[in-house]
């Protein structure tokens, strides 16, 4: 356990860590850039499935009244 273990004290920085902190300026690695891209597509893929269903319930409802419709 006392290799896994600091030998500073609780609140210091390890002596093999880096003086920097900035995690703004770290960069994403390809693989996940292409699963944040892969997820979009399929959330797009899903959404425009819903709206082309959407338009054809419309477009059949729309139908449906305009041919029974009454005065």
């Amino acid at each position: 356990m006392s290799i896994l273990m600091h030998t500073n004290g609780p609140f210091e920085r390890a002596r093999h860590s880096s003086p920097r902190r900035d995690r703004a300026a770290a960069r994403p690695a390809p693989a996940y850039l292409a699963m944040i891209k892969r997820f979009c597509l399929a959330a797009l893929t899903v959404l425009a499935a819903g709206a082309a269903l959407a338009a054809v319930i419309a477009l059949k409802a729309a139908l449906f009244f305009w041919v029974y419709h009454y005065y």
